[in-house]
């Protein structure tokens, strides 16, 4: 896994979002397509920004999937991720070739299966993803499933999880947010050629070294990533601020 250690959030996300843009153009010019996983939550602001800002990318050669969302949220709801991903990124780039977003208003199973149809026809170039304060993968919470092959499953989600949307400001009471979701599962994201992590925020900061710097568990979901061939992760310093001297040795 590399490493990379920003001085802020606005740096991180510049960094991160100028690598996505490069396997994605990478993935065009080899293969006439991309295939991307795009993530949602305060983490992936910066990220997105520069994404949308990058230039030379034919958007109408990209389908777009992206990782989770909660059961039984209106699309029009602030917490909904299809609605930050319409206000954040699709209204903001030009036509895709496709973008397959999770409808968590319908029966859930059903949709998995909607989704799982349509993802294994693609080869997923880049996913850009976050790690949750209680060191979670997408909706994957700890104890993660770490063994089922489907591509999207049902999920609960923890109260730590739900304490989080909570104080990033996504719901007014922690009795609000949604107990469970459709999440994208740990085994399809490891599926991505590239995997680009994007983690600012000192309240990540225990999840960052928990998950770089203890054995692959499923009780630290994001762990996984320790096994992928090519993840990067985007730090800044507040979010790196507890990993060891050996493992900062290792960073650009």
């Amino acid at each position: 896994m590399k490493i990379v250690i920003a001085n802020d959030l606005q740096e991180l996300g510049r960094a991160a979002g100028k690598a996505a843009a490069e396997f994605i153009k990478q993935a065009i010019s080899a293969n006439g397509t991309a295939a991307i996983i795009l993530a949602t939550g305060t983490s992936q602001f910066e990220t997105l920004n520069q994404l949308v800002a990058e230039p030379d990318i034919d958007w109408s050669k990209v389908v777009v999937f992206h990782l989770d969302e909660y059961i039984g949220v209106s699309e029009c709801h602030p917490a909904s991720f299809r609605n930050y991903l319409r206000q954040r990124f699709i209204e903001k780039v030009p036509r895709l070739k496709a973008i397959y977003l999770i409808n968590g208003e319908v029966d859930a199973r059903e949709e998995c299966g909607r989704l799982e149809k349509l993802i294994e026809r693609h080869t997923i170039d880049v996913a850009l993803v976050g790690i949750g304060e209680n060191g979670h993968l997408a909706f994957n919470d700890p104890p993660a499933d770490f063994e089922t092959e489907r591509p999207y499953i049902v999920v609960a989600l923890d109260e730590p999880c739900r304490t989080q949307q909570l104080g990033e400001g996504w719901f007014n009471t922690l009795e609000d947010v949604p107990k469970t979701a459709i999440s994208m599962s740990i085994k399809q994201i490891l599926k991505s050629r590239h995997i680009i992590c994007s983690v600012p925020d000192s309240r990540k900061a225990t999840a960052v070294r928990n998950s770089l710097e203890q054995p692959v568990t499923n009780r630290q979901p994001a762990s996984i990533l320790q096994t992928h061939p090519d993840c990067t992760l985007f730090l800044d310093k507040k979010s790196a601020a507890l990993l060891s001297a050996q493992t900062l040795a290792g960073t650009t």
